[in-house]
């Protein structure tokens, strides 16, 4: 057994790596413009958290079966390694594409990480203490949304964009040195373990090319083209076969038998589409608050902190609500302040208030909070222990996947509308200027028309804002402005339409509700972990004595296994 203080040394390196884990999915937001300011590629920005994201979520089950093999330490320190790599790579990034593919490496790390700190606090706690410490784990993590994207203000502000990845470095050294002091003597769980790789592949194969055409559609070529129809078709054809290869797999990646169930069906896709409203507007809000009010990157970050801090709060009272009412109910609610939040979203122009914005923000983030805990709960309530885990993980499974998707649909419509906007609110107006059209400057617009977005770049970079001249930036910020928020509005159209499709799935959950436990079947479940080694209890136990007998429990098996 672990001793007090290598236990604490233990949980002091779980922390930190998930704290900074979490963070860097939300400080790298708010810091995006000023990147693409430096270092162009508006057009594929949503890749930089797209790929991050792809990468996170796909190796999540991966790693759960890695560390059953080698055991927690080995993997977990490998997923803290290549995440601090990857983050280093990030900050010497010289132009978009790489720093999309360093984003990829770091996300790899990242979903190492993430599912491995529950499993370890699951094997150095009790069950009675072990709601306790992941709470705090889900506290943190929400701690780190809500202060991510002001510290990613903060730091573009005042120092240079690669800080938000090299921050990692110190954090991540810590941690590793902490997590092998504290699983130092682990054993090896498994001598051998069945790995689904045919459904891993498929599930791979399948999102990769999804997203891929997705993103290419529109933008390098037409929907109809070969490549985007061969991307596409590769990816329906990936997921057709992923079902028979589940339903054949001895240990299958996911098991579709869970999907019987209607409320675990239901919850997920309430999940997957909150996933996708919720990382599509985290991804594309700070570009309206700088690109179109004109907010620093502090400003941004600080305008989108209620919006967390609502969503926080109402989390909270959601998880102290969620007996007295069915999740129907709590999924109506929310989807339909999500819907609008972004409807009101949709309404903003050049003329819109930072506190106007705010406002809408927190009925946004209202929705996401009411959601999200009863996302959870719903599925572990309709699953024994024996399932509880492997349902609860595909929830944040299919979460993460909406969230992936939301970015890659969303980046794919604004890039394809956008240029239409350009066109229709600041091409129109340029060439209705003579002295634009024929003089010094004329090139400069005509290249232009070939990459509309290239001129997003101008107004997210202070830099490239403050060589043009004052007399010209009267002429062309107002129409750029417009066109950018324009643009957008299409963004919050379509996420609201989303969760207006929530709405309807949410009346298909029936009257499921969180029942509460009798004081037997609570001492039944809980003698699950008292009589583990095959002691059969002969009384029956009383729920008030529960937490008592665990302790005197563990208190004794030391001496126990001295005596074996």
């Amino acid at each position: 057994m672990q001793s007090e203080s290598q236990r604490n040394i233990l949980l002091i390196g779980l922390f930190l790596a998930l704290f900074f884990s979490s963070l860097d999915q939300t400080v790298v937001g708010t810091a995006m413009p000023r990147i693409i300011g430096e270092l162009g590629g508006l057009s594929i920005m949503t890749w930089v958290t797209t790929g991050y994201m792809l990468t996170s979520t796909t190796v999540v089950p991966i790693a759960g079966k890695l560390a059953d093999i080698y055991g927690r330490r080995v993997i977990y320190i490998t997923g803290l390694i290549i995440f601090m790599i990857g983050s280093a790579l990030c900050g010497t990034s010289t132009n978009m594409l790489q720093l999309i593919i360093y984003r990829a490496l770091q996300g790899l790390g990242a979903g190492i990480m993430m599912p491995l700190a529950m499993t370890i606090v699951g094997d150095i706690f009790p069950p009675e203490e072990r709601g306790k410490w992941q709470g705090l784990m889900g506290a943190l993590f929400g701690l780190s949304s809500v202060i991510g994207p002001t510290i990613g203000g903060w730091i573009v502000d005042f120092s240079s964009w690669k800080w938000v990845f090299y921050i990692n470095l110190p954090i991540g050294i810590l941690a590793t040195l902490a997590i092998y002091l504290g699983l130092r003597g682990e054993k090896k769980l498994r001598d051998t373990v069945v790995i689904d790789y045919a459904g891993v592949i498929t599930l791979i194969t399948g999102t990769i090319s999804l997203l891929l055409g997705l993103n290419l559609g529109g933008t390098n070529f037409s929907w109809g083209s070969w490549q985007v129809l061969s991307l596409l078709g590769i990816s329906f054809v990936s997921w057709i076969l992923f079902i028979p290869v589940e339903k054949k797999a001895v240990d299958p990646l996911l098991s579709l038998d869970l999907f019987k169930n209607r409320v675990f069906a239901v919850t997920n896709i309430v999940g997957f589409l909150m996933g996708l409203g919720m990382f599509g507007s985290l991804m594309f809000l700070p570009l309206f608050l700088q690109g179109v009010i004109g907010a620093s990157a502090t400003s941004s970050g600080n305008t989108m902190l209620p919006m967390m801090l609502a969503l926080i709060l109402t989390s909270i009272i959601t998880g102290r609500v969620a007996m007295k009412v069915t999740f129907r109910l709590m999924y109506l609610i929310g989807m339909i302040l999500m819907a609008l939040g972004f409807y009101l979203l949709s309404t903003m122009t050049v003329y819109t208030k930072q506190s106007t914005a705010i406002f809408y923000l927190i009925l946004l983030g209202s929705g996401m909070g009411v959601i999200m805990p009863i996302v959870t709960l719903a599925v572990q309530s309709a699953f024994g222990p024996e399932q509880r885990g492997v349902a609860t993980s595909a929830t944040q499974f299919f979460r993460s996947i909406g969230g992936t998707l939301g970015m890659t649909i969303l980046g794919a419509i604004f890039n394809g509308y956008s240029r239409d906007i350009m066109e229709r609110d600041f091409f129109s107006v340029i060439y209705s200027i003579p002295v634009l059209t024929s003089g010094p400057h004329a090139a400069i617009f005509e290249n232009a028309r070939s990459d509309p977005h290239g001129f997003f770049n101008v107004l997210l970079s202070p830099t490239a804002l403050g060589a043009i001249p004052a007399d010209l930036q009267q002429i062309l910020l107002p129409p750029l402005k417009i066109a950018l928020a324009d643009s957008l509005q299409i963004v919050f159209w379509v996420a609201m339409l989303v969760s207006i499709g929530g709405i309807f799935v949410s009346l298909l959950m029936g009257s499921a509700r969180l029942e509460k436990k009798s004081a037997r079947s609570f001492s039944e479940e809980a003698g699950m972990t008292l009589f583990a080694e095959g002691i059969t209890p002969e009384v029956e136990i009383s729920a008030e004595l529960v937490p008592d007998l665990i302790d005197k429990y563990n208190k004794d098996l030391p001496q126990r296994h001295r005596e074996r």
